[in-house]
């Protein structure tokens, strides 16, 4: 008798979404600052409060608590939705948002930092191409002048 009014009394304590989302965001404005990419990686254990209270009260096998009405009631929740699941999913989610947008930012600068690399070396090949252009060209204006030179040369004498 006592572990529904328990249930109960750990839903009604639990903060609406409005105050849910304002705290959260303010934790999340803290944590943002503060965090190193070993905390960013690092998952949180779900023990708290949230998460005790859908563990330790919810699931009793009989499904007919207060905070459960039957089906054919008005207000009446999916199973296994209970307010503090839904706040473990989404602050697993943010979790996985985060570490996600973490690694898609160490991807973005390996690739930057490759293509640096790659730059430097086009680079490199560009300017060697430019000289070894230049170095033909004076070689072939060289040939042509001497050729000009030669033929106008056998002209003279025939």
């Amino acid at each position: 008798m006592q572990e529904p009014t328990a249930t109960s009394s750990l839903v009604a304590s639990l903060p609406s979404s409005s105050e849910r989302s304002s705290s959260s965001a303010l934790q999340l404005e803290i944590k943002e600052g503060m965090e190193s990419d070993d905390e960013i990686r690092r998952v949180p254990e779900m023990g708290g409060e949230a998460a005790g209270a859908s563990v330790s009260g919810g699931d009793t096998g009989s499904g007919a608590g207060p905070d459960r009405v039957q089906s054919s009631g008005v207000g009446s929740r999916k199973r296994g939705r209970t307010p503090a699941d839904k706040e473990n999913k989404r602050l697993k989610r943010l979790l996985r948002n985060r570490v996600s947008a973490q690694q898609a930012r160490e991807r973005k600068k390996a690739y930057l930092n490759e293509l640096e690399v790659r730059v430097k070396d086009l680079e490199k090949k560009n300017s060697e191409l430019e000289e070894r252009l230049s170095t033909l060209q004076n070689e072939n204006q060289m040939l042509r002048h001497i050729l000009k030179n030669t033929t106008a040369g056998m002209q003279e004498k025939k």
